[in-house]
């Protein structure tokens, strides 16, 4: 193998792909990553046996051929390297690298010990646009479990219904859903969060359409010149619609920053009992009101104007409310519950295609 690449785009697919790279696993190689020449393109892949992501990136090739190395060092190395073309020269299983005044040989592990994702077959394609992505996964992904013991919590679930595409994450807790818009054909994809956070930092740095590529074992995201490719995971989504409430007995609609900042204010006091805050709502007060609960540092209460129908209280987890409030669109929110046993609803009242419903804690 033999080649030239700028620095540039060989430190910024270094970069993309080294995220999966671990040491943690049992084989070697895996903490390596694949450079690979196809055609008068570098393929830089990495690997975890769960989820693989490869970028493509020019090339002026002079031998084809392929080297695994050291994700870490060889990153960190061409991250550290002035602007400019880079040399990359095989020699067995040591990759020289020169660029420059500057050199290096890395020792590297045969391309045939690295592990390859299984083909997808049966393959079922179809797209959406990166920016639909971007802001689906940053107010969804958050909301997924990381808890094992529940696999198909640790996941996001994308499926049709009623005609419809939804992307939804749950850890039980609380509840993200965005509609995505129709659905072309029926979908029911249960993607590892981690794969979905990894595809996240991907279509934030693109323009491009997601193309999906899908069997009932593995699905491909392709951005660009990015390929990302995971293992769904095996199990029924649990029906998530039974828990989101119809109607609502006490609804306040106030300014999101608003009702982000005396959340946030209250969440200092509250670091003693795990982030629990009470939310109170009075119709004839106008306000919403955010109290710390049972502190030994001392209590806080804060208020926000808001237009409020009935009045009540719900005890929650103050980080779940500033998670929720950090991704809504809009300039305002509607806050919704019914009493202190049942589930709360955040949504912004201009749109009605994200919803978020956080559980109450016992008060």
């Amino acid at each position: 193998m033999k080649l030239q690449v700028t620095q540039e785009n060989l430190s910024k697919a270094l970069s993309t792909v080294g995220r999966v790279a671990t040491n943690r696993g049992t084989l070697p190689v895996l903490a390596n990553v694949l450079i690979k020449t196809i055609d008068n393109r570098v393929a830089i892949s990495a690997t975890n046996l769960d989820i693989a992501i490869t970028r493509y990136i020019g090339s002026k090739i002079s031998e084809q051929g392929a080297i695994t190395v050291p994700a870490r060092l060889v990153q960190d190395f061409v991250g550290s390297l002035p602007s400019g073309v880079i040399d990359l020269k095989l020699d067995e299983f040591k990759l020289r690298m020169k660029s420059g005044s500057y050199s290096s040989s890395i020792n590297g592990i045969s391309a045939e010990d690295f592990p390859v994702m299984p083909a997808i077959s049966d393959k079922t394609a179809w797209k959406l646009p990166a920016k639909m992505v971007k802001e689906a996964l940053q107010q969804v992904v958050t909301a997924a479990s990381s808890d094992e013991a529940r696999p198909v919590l640790t996941g996001v679930y994308i499926h049709s219904y009623q005609g419809q595409l939804f992307m939804v994450a749950t850890d039980s807790y609380r509840l993200a859903e965005k509609k995505l818009g129709e659905a072309k054909q029926d979908v029911s994809l249960l993607v590892p969060a981690n794969a979905m956070q990894d595809l996240l930092r991907i279509v934030s740095d693109s323009n491009d359409d997601v193309e999906i590529l899908h069997d009932d074992q593995q699905v491909m995201f392709t951005v660009g010149e990015v390929e990302l490719v995971t293992r769904l995971i095996e199990g029924n989504y649990p029906d998530y619609r039974k828990l989101i409430p119809k109607s609502f007995n006490t609804t306040a609609k106030l300014k999101k920053q608003e009702f982000a900042s005396i959340t946030k204010v209250a969440s200092l006091f509250a670091r003693e009992s795990a982030g629990s805050v009470v939310v109170s709502a009075d119709e004839s007060d106008k306000a919403l009101q955010v109290r710390s609960v049972a502190s030994q540092l001392g209590e806080n209460t804060s208020k926000a104007d808001a237009d409020v129908t009935g009045e009540g209280e719900i005890t929650l987890n103050s980080r779940y409310l500033i998670d929720v409030l950090s991704v809504l669109n809009g300039s305002d929110v509607e806050f919704c519950f019914n009493g202190k046993l049942e589930p709360s609803l955040i949504r912004d009242p201009k749109q009605d295609d994200y919803l978020h419903v956080i559980m109450p804690l016992k008060s």
